[in-house]
């Protein structure tokens, strides 16, 4: 229901993982929407972070496929694990442009010359965006691609980037969106539900336990909209502006309506009927 309620907007799509429980670590694909990562669909196993497979990537990346409007345009980010060749061919097959963070040493070829993406940043300073189209990505020749070097104005040295995309720029801006991911993380574990203090080690109830944080973070949103809508947020945060997020706005909601023992908003969408209550 929240895809199908877009489509008027890119669906941003971004991939992560994080640790959760206790040795175990989530796969997270979000839908990022107004500097918020909302959670789409996850995986949880063993390991450490990082060490999921590229057919774990594809596995999830499928499953969330099955639920994208067949008109939307998709863009797809993901951080340095997500650059494997066979998810990049994946991704365009289906007709979705992807920016994904890639190594340092990673080769390219381009009109014969063989060179790595750090060869791209000689000479580069903050604000510099360097770009080679049309390149084959690493040994395996895949492409062609849009490779990037792109040097954050706010960063202390370049992020190599690996697109299907045609605009520099574009590919650029886009990929900014990545990080909101990790606020949805934050907020999920340090900054609201603690996830990652629960001493649960088994990756299946721990998967079961995110189904009830994920939808406790979507109320949370809603909480936040609403504060800001009807012009609450002035009693929980101050009259002149206001600095928190979309979530910490909806938790302080959430406390100064259990204080006072008020009605709390919610709403749900019954997919049996054709309204909502």
């Amino acid at each position: 229901m929240l895809l199908s309620s877009l489509p008027h907007l890119p669906l941003v799509l971004v991939i992560d993982g994080s640790l959760v429980g206790r040795g175990c670590v989530a796969l997270m694909v979000a839908l990022v929407y107004r500097k918020r990562a909302l959670p789409l669909a996850w995986m949880v196993s063993k390991g450490k972070k990082g060490h999921f497979s590229e057919d774990a990537h594809m596995g999830l990346v499928r499953e969330v496929a099955t639920l994208i409007p067949a008109d939307a345009r998709v863009v797809f980010l993901g951080d340095g694990e997500f650059d494997g060749c066979n998810l990049q061919a994946l991704l365009r097959g289906w007709g979705w442009q992807y920016v994904c963070r890639t190594a340092c040493n990673v080769t390219l070829q381009w009109e014969g010359e063989m060179f790595q993406f750090e060869d791209m940043a000689v000479g580069t300073r903050p604000g510099d965006c360097v770009d080679v189209p049309n390149c084959l990505f690493t040994h395996k020749r895949y492409g062609p691609v849009l490779a990037l070097c792109w040097w954050r104005r706010d960063c202390k040295e370049p992020i190599f980037l690996v697109s299907n995309m045609a605009s520099p720029e574009d590919a650029c801006e886009l990929y900014g969106k990545r990080f909101h991911i990790e606020t949805f993380f934050s907020d999920e574990k340090s900054r609201g539900f603690n996830l990652h203090k629960s001493h649960l080690s088994d990756p299946a109830r721990l998967s079961r336990l995110m189904i009830g944080a994920c939808l406790a973070y979507y109320w949370i949103i809603y909480l936040g909209c609403l504060a800001l809508q009807n012009g609450w947020q002035r009693a929980v945060h101050r009259s002149d502006r206001c600095d928190l997020s979309l979530f910490q706005l909806g938790l302080r909601l959430l406390d100064y309506l259990l204080e006072r023992g008020w009605r709390i908003p919610y709403a749900f969408w019954d997919l049996h009927r054709t309204g909502s209550g």
